[in-house]
């Protein structure tokens, strides 16, 4: 259905969604009364954040919004103009980018789940590589050169973990056969299936034992900045700085600093600014591994976010409590 659709003569549409509903196992019924069989599906109409936006008779009958995957930003504009919007379903785990422009009451809920597997494969493998030394061992291939050397390894490391949320947790998942040593950081203490859990308070006592931080924190007032001047400055020579968050957590001059003394290393998949611009100093930083945030884009992302919507669909369409709520608004 294209996003003028509901101008054709068809029911309001209430569901807005980037897949159609054949996708997800189609749209699960509305019960219309206890006992029933159900009434006819409610009206759906699908939006991939390309083309155009909807039309304005769609905007004001939505009350279901799933956004599409990477169009926060041509999505954001539209919701002031959902007068019965009751749920914002976003499809990436952070949302701090959507929060300061979701409407009065409206329930938001992110991705939780969604990214994990791909976002921890990608921590791992910016730990290995930059470890191991592959982007000079790639800069050599090209220019066919046998470039040997010495690095060092994971096993035998200690990695602290900032953000043992799910991802933070499958970050873990995928160190356990390296043979490393793990250590724990969330908002608050809290045990742990492989061990305890330290609040953000115990920082400054775990920097200086990380070998590697794997930074997987969400961004927020608390978060942003985080990654100072002093919390490098506590990091061990020849440390290495893993960024799969959000780049703000990162003071980037600071990381500038470090990085062009050579005393640290980083592999970064989020920066600030982002997308890095042309000319920008960290292209060419020393020990520095770029790659253009792509934790989430993988073949892991699109089974996940699926089942997530049909999930949320169905509760909402039987009145029960969603997952994943960051904000709990009154609409629903």
């Amino acid at each position: 259905m294209s996003p003028t659709d509901a101008d054709t003569g068809r029911p309001p549409a209430r569901i807005l969604l980037p897949y159609p509903p054949a996708r997800i196992g189609g749209l699960p019924p509305s019960p219309s009364s206890p006992g029933s069989a159900g009434s006819p599906e409610l009206p759906v109409a699908l939006w991939d954040g390309r083309g155009g936006e909807p039309s304005e008779r769609l905007l004001r009958e939505v009350e279901f919004l799933v956004i599409p995957y990477t169009y926060t930003s041509v999505a954001v504009p539209l919701l002031a103009r959902m007068p019965r919007l009751r749920v914002v379903q976003s499809l990436s785990a952070g949302v701090d980018d959507l929060l300061p422009f979701l409407p009065d009451g409206v329930t938001l809920c992110n991705a939780k789940g969604v990214h994990d597997a791909s976002t921890a494969e990608l921590a791992l493998t910016l730990v290995l590589s930059a470890l191991r030394g592959l982007p000079g061992l790639v800069r050599a291939q090209d220019a066919e050169v046998w470039q040997d050397g010495f690095f060092p390894s994971l096993a035998d490391r200690t990695v602290l973990v900032v953000g043992y949320g799910s991802i933070g947790a499958a970050v873990e998942e995928r160190l356990v056969p390296f043979e490393c040593e793990v250590l724990r950081v969330a908002r608050s203490a809290r045990p742990a299936p492989r061990g305890p859990v330290h609040a953000l308070a115990d920082l400054p006592a775990l920097i200086p034992r990380a070998d590697v931080v794997v930074l997987t924190v969400p961004l927020t007032a608390q978060t942003r900045g985080l990654v100072d001047a002093g919390f490098l400055a506590a990091m061990k020579d020849d440390a290495l700085l893993v960024n799969v968050a959000r780049g703000a957590v990162v003071d980037t001059d600071a990381l500038l600093a470090e990085l062009r003394s050579g005393r640290l290393g980083a592999a970064l998949d989020v920066t600030d600014p982002e997308p890095l611009p042309a000319g920008h100093p960290l292209w060419h930083a020393p020990n520095t591994l770029i790659t253009p945030h792509v934790g989430g884009n993988s073949s892991a992302f699109l089974p996940r976010a699926l089942r997530l919507i049909r999930t949320q669909l169905e509760r909402f369409l039987a009145g029960e409590p969603l997952e994943n709520v960051v904000v709990a608004g009154s609409r629903q």
